[in-house]
């Protein structure tokens, strides 16, 4: 899933991002999968997100989560995202044994989630990697606004947002998991990370 492969940052501040993606495919198996994406987003609520959400009716940071997962439609994406390995290798073991016979992609460092999916007894079926960015790269904004900005696929989260969130941090107008928490509602999908971001605001307001 290619908007969950940009993201920006350090092998040790993306040990604690852990995106996990499903959806049907359109024509193939999309009858009826609403209540099958359904279950997977209940599955990873359960063990604990820090964000979750589906691209056509938001992310728990503007909605209830259980209204979330028992209103999928068929033709939609849902995502969540985990700051801790050992709870993706516990959703992934909850996934296999309720086999909803939907894809599921998990972004991440390749070696960790390699190593969980092994942990359970899957087989990792194709890895995609980002061949980062091309072109004029002057024209984008610094390294510690992007770490926080590709955490949105979609390019929902301002850079002039963070840049204001940071700002603010450093005057002491707002507290970096307040900031994290603003920069988390504008990602409707639920794929924004709000721990790893808080992290990063404050490392960026020093």
């Amino acid at each position: 899933m290619t908007h969950s492969l940009h993201r920006q940052g350090t092998k040790e501040n993306l040990s604690r991002d852990y995106p996990l993606v499903a959806v049907a495919a359109h024509g193939f198996n999309d009858k009826g999968a609403g209540p099958k994406l359904g279950k997977f987003l209940e599955i990873c609520w359960r063990h604990g997100p820090v964000n979750l959400g589906d691209m056509k009716q938001g992310s728990v940071f503007t909605y209830d989560a259980e209204k979330i997962y028992k209103n999928v439609s068929d033709t939609t994406i849902v995502e969540c995202v985990f700051d801790d390995l050992s709870k993706v290798e516990a959703v992934l073991r909850d996934l296999r044994e309720a086999d909803i016979g939907m894809p599921v992609v998990v972004s991440g460092l390749t070696d960790s989630v390699g190593e969980c999916c092994k942990k359970v007894g899957l087989e990792i079926h194709t890895v995609a990697q980002s061949l980062g960015v091309w072109g004029d790269t002057s024209r984008l904004p610094r390294k510690e606004v992007l770490e926080i900005t590709t955490m949105c696929g979609h390019a929902m989260v301002s850079a002039n947002l963070v840049e204001k969130m940071i700002d603010d941090i450093k005057k002491g107008k707002i507290s970096a998991k307040k900031a994290a928490e603003k920069l988390t509602k504008p990602c409707e999908c639920g794929i924004f990370n709000p721990t790893r971001a808080a992290e990063l605001l404050a490392a960026a307001a020093k």
